[in-house]
């Protein structure tokens, strides 16, 4: 098998991995949100049950998690997943919605009050206040550690072997099967230049937001 043949099957491979990776933030970053929310209420009944959950979520590894909504479903209610990729997104996306959303609570808690009650005194709602005042700023203090989750979770993407959706990795293995063990490597290419682009996208983004100063 030759070199062309190798990048074709991977890149085959890289569009799981890709699909994965995207369909987890279009989920997670709205949900993470949400969850914050919870997690701050000051109604208890709803901010102790989410606090909870968050916790168990972030205490248990992703690929206990990927294994449980898979074949839980199937074994307790008889409706298993529809398939294996809308498992792993399924648990992808609670998993890192929990952890974006204690980045959220952190950077939503690091503004000042003043700066609530000064909207308050322009006659500002809170929703206006949130949306027009605070959320810019929310977004530059949150930007470096959730481009760190976010690079974390396209490495965390090959944990999605263990229920054999044939993401990138799983093509390489199937690929040292007729022989060849440089693909195995070859994959650390995809990952660098996909990391890569991200990097470069989350700098460019501090960069513009560098008129807020924390």
């Amino acid at each position: 098998m030759g070199f062309w043949d190798v990048t074709v099957r991977l890149l085959i491979g890289f569009q799981s991995t890709l699909l994965l990776f995207v369909l987890t933030l279009l989920f997670s970053l709205p949900l993470g949100l949400v969850i914050s929310f919870g997690s701050m209420s000051k109604f208890r009944p709803i901010r102790y049950p989410v606090k909870v959950f968050v916790w168990i979520i972030r205490g248990i590894p992703l690929m206990l998690q990927i294994i449980i909504i898979f074949f839980v479903p199937g074994f307790i209610f008889g409706a298993p997943i529809s398939s294996r990729l809308n498992a792993a997104v399924i648990a992808f996306s609670i998993n890192y919605a929990c952890y974006f959303s204690e980045i959220y609570r952190g950077g939503i808690e690091s503004i000042s009050q003043s700066q609530y009650e000064a909207g308050q005194v322009l006659g500002m709602s809170k929703p206006q206040i949130f949306f027009r005042v605070i959320l810019l700023q929310v977004i530059k203090r949150i930007t470096a550690p959730m481009g760190n989750e976010i690079i974390t979770l396209v490495k965390d993407t090959a944990l999605a072997r263990v229920i054999v959706v044939v993401e990138v990795l799983m093509v390489a293995e199937h690929i040292m099967s007729s022989g060849l063990i440089w693909p195995l490597f070859y994959t650390g290419v995809f990952y660098l230049i996909f990391v890569g682009i991200l990097t470069l996208l989350f700098g460019y983004v501090e960069r513009k937001l560098s008129y807020f100063k924390a």
